[in-house]
Order: structure tokens, then sequence, then C-alpha cells
């Protein structure tokens, strides 16, 4: 009789642990398809690995970016924005520094906290004291008028656009901009 008991009991645990197996493999569609992807994905690298670059175009462009924005000699540098509108007439602003877009932040937007769910983002407010979810102010970027100081903004899109240079632009179309700030590009004489 205990022989029989132990070969039931040892039956009950394989069937047991076979299907607690079974139920952590999660045979969805879903996972299905990702691992169909991932194969794929698997195969390319082998056949078609990606190459090593020997130059980086992009971290010359952004060394050459902090060259012209980013050392303490380029304190007070002036940008010149010219904007286009939908009918193709230009306008600029001379600034001190360059445009900043409102999704530029200069505090982190939200806090990482421990619950009992696990890791949240809890928001924080803004330099204002103020809550914002940053939908549709990438598009608005503001600056300072070179001469006088005074506050401006600008909001791309709607079939505007707007050139950033960091001295006046000599190309044809910008010469009949008119000038849309209290500073024009005379004021500042680069």
């Amino acid at each position: 009789m205990k022989r029989v008991i132990r070969a039931a009991l040892a039956v009950a645990t394989v069937l047991l642990v076979g299907f607690s197996a079974a139920a952590c493999e999660d045979d969805s569609s879903q996972e299905t398809e990702t691992r169909a992807k991932e194969k794929g994905y698997d195969k390319l690298v082998a056949n078609q690995p990606i190459e090593v670059p020997e130059y980086s175009t992009t971290r010359e462009t952004i060394n050459r970016w902090i060259k012209t924005w980013g050392k303490a000699s380029s304190k007070g540098k002036l940008s010149y924005v010219y904007l286009q509108n939908a009918k193709g007439e230009y306008g600029y602003f001379v600034l001190k520094g360059l445009p900043v877009s409102y999704c530029a932040l200069g505090t982190p937007p939200s806090k990482t906290k421990s619950s009992s769910n696990g890791m949240v983002n809890v928001p924080l407010p803004e330099m204002d004291g103020t809550y914002s979810d940053g939908a549709g102010t990438c598009n608005t970027y503001y600056g300072f008028d070179a001469t006088t100081g005074a506050y401006l903004e600008f909001t791309l899109g709607m079939n505007q656009s707007f050139f950033l240079f960091d001295q006046p632009a000599t190309l044809p179309e910008f010469s009949s901009a008119s000038q849309m700030g209290p500073s024009s590009i005379e004021d500042v004489d680069p």
C-alpha cells in the first residue's frame, strides 16, 4: 500500500511540476509574434552586422555646437532668428543667446518614488510652481532681445518656420526680412 501511495505521490508531483512549468510559459499570440520578430532580427544581425563607423559627423556637429554656444566665451553671444510665414515673407529677431523651447527644462519633470505597486513617476511642479503636461509647448520658443532685454516668444507651425544663425544671414531670401523685435541688425553691428 505504501508503494502505491508513493507512486501516486510521485505521479502527482510530476504532474504538478509539469503543469506549473507550462503555466509559466506565455504561449499567447503576442509572445509567438515577439519570438518570431526576435528570431528574424537575430538572423539579420548575423547575416548583416552593422559596421562600426570610423568617424562620427554627428559628434563633430555636436562639438561644433558646444564650441559655438557652450563655452564661457559665448556668454552674451547674439543669435539671429529669421521667421518665414506661409506667404514666404521673412522677419527677424536679434536675441542675446539662443531661443529656448518650452520643452527645455532646468529641473527634472518628475521624481521616481517607490510604492506598494512598484516604482512610480511623480510629476514635479514647474519653475513657476504650476504643473504642466508639456503637451503643445515644444513648438513655442522664447528669448530676450539683444539690446533692450525685452522678453519675446514665438510659436512655430501653421506654415511658419524659423532659421537660426550666429551672425546676420546674407542669403538673398533674407535681405528683405523685416525687423520684428526692438533690436535691428544695425543696432548690434556684428
